[in-house]
């Protein structure tokens, strides 16, 4: 019932969420998503999947890394958000799109060159939190990386507030994960983890 709740409230908010995403990260010119795409090392004819793809905002900028030869793969619960993702889309003939739970991907392991994840990786609550990650690593190639994209605690007071809410509604240990030490969290599942500052935002590079 409680996820059946929350996939509802994902739907009825797809048509806000890229103006929330980039009122909370300054980046309403895409330069960091480009970025993200950028570190990840694609090169033209690989696979990427990016989880809890929303609105597919992310979906562009790696297909324009893999080129027409390659394959994009965005999975998300919300159909809301995937039919705004799929009007992004359309014009790409090798991006798709998967309706699934992130926390169990339908694919076969070492399957991508890379996973992505952008300014999502929060909204997972609880159990699902570790075995995403599970299923991430699972997925991955060898040598490949898992990238998740999130905000810094934000400066702004207002945006601050929002931030906040946004993760209390996660639940509390969700806030000290990430005040404490988030990292630690991604080393239980790979063994070298990088950080990397991208102006209101992080990237957290993991690798196998």
């Amino acid at each position: 019932m409680r996820r059946h709740i929350r996939r509802r409230y994902y739907d009825l908010f797809s048509p806000f969420y890229d103006a929330f995403v980039a009122l909370h990260s300054g980046d309403r010119g895409g330069v960091l998503r480009e970025r993200l795409a950028e570190t990840t090392g694609l090169k033209e004819g690989n696979t990427v999947l990016d989880i809890c793809t929303g609105t597919g905002s992310l979906l562009v900028n790696l297909q324009g890394k893999v080129g027409e030869k390659g394959r994009v793969i965005g999975v998300d619960f919300s159909r809301g958000m995937l039919k705004v993702a799929k009007e992004k889309t359309r014009h790409l003939k090798n991006v798709f799109l998967v309706e699934a739970d992130v926390s169990c991907l339908p694919f076969k392991g070492e399957a991508f060159d890379a996973v992505t994840c952008s300014h999502a990786f929060y909204e997972l609550k609880g159990e699902a939190v570790e075995s995403t990650l599970q299923e991430v690593r699972r997925v991955l190639k060898e040598r490949g990386p898992f990238l998740m994209m999130e905000h810094e605690v934000p400066s702004n007071p207002f945006i601050k507030a929002l931030f906040f809410i946004r993760l209390l509604s996660m639940g509390r240990k969700k806030i000290s994960q990430i005040l404490r030490d988030e990292e630690k969290l991604f080393r239980n599942y790979f063994k070298n983890v990088e950080r990397l500052k991208a102006s209101r935002s992080k990237i957290i590079i993991c690798r196998k």
